[in-house]
């Protein structure tokens, strides 16, 4: 059982692996916390806050100290790892203003392309189309689940399920499931904008044959 100490640093977000994130660290508990970790060279875990309780999060690794304020905040780059389960919290530890805990490091997650990577694509690029987003959102052939899940309009408990997914495959038809009910709507609310815009404007209509 692959089972670590980590200091954690409780987020009401998801972090995924791959993900970088940046943060900027302003409470003393992790001031400290990142302060160790770049002493150490060790990385940190960002468990999800969910129903005011912690269970799954990403380990997490420094990759840059951008910035460092005369009082301490830090503004840091970060890299999502692996994902882990919380077995044991500790909201206080000895000698130390931050929580920690020992977390089980969760095996067998499935990066591999699946076979539904083109449909994938292609939806993701229907729906950023229509949203008139697809020169701000980068998108390639490749793209996997975790890259695009903070840009679909997931709620935090959808991106909280998609974490605990452990193939690729699934967390792909988890992501599909969402834009088919997204993409009609989506495609509605442009038709609407477009009729808002051409309102004052002469208008064409073929006569109809009754």
């Amino acid at each position: 059982m692959n089972t670590i100490e980590l200091p954690l640093f409780p987020l009401n977000l998801v972090a995924f692996p791959g993900e970088k994130l940046n943060l900027h660290v302003f409470e003393p508990r992790y001031k400290q916390l990142i302060g160790e970790c770049l002493d150490q060279g060790s990385t940190f875990g960002i468990p999800s806050y969910m129903d005011n309780r912690v269970e799954y999060g990403t380990e997490m690794k420094i990759e840059r100290l951008v910035k460092i304020y005369e009082d301490g905040r830090m503004d840091i780059s970060t890299l999502g790892l692996r994902v882990f389960k919380v077995e044991a919290f500790f909201a206080h530890q000895s000698g130390k203003l931050h929580p920690g805990g020992r977390v089980h490091i969760i095996e067998g997650y499935d990066y591999e392309t699946p076979p539904s990577q083109q449909e994938f694509f292609e939806t993701l690029t229907k729906v950023f189309q229509v949203m008139e987003l697809e020169e701000k959102v980068r998108l390639h052939p490749e793209i996997k689940a975790f890259e695009i899940a903070h840009k679909i309009g997931f709620t935090l408990n959808q991106e909280y399920e998609l974490l605990q997914i452990k193939s690729e495959a699934e967390r792909q038809q988890f992501v599909l499931g969402h834009l088919r009910v997204a993409l009609p709507i989506l495609k509605q609310m442009a038709k609407a904008k477009e009729i808002i815009q051409m309102n004052g404007h002469f208008k064409y209509f073929n006569p109809l044959e009754l």
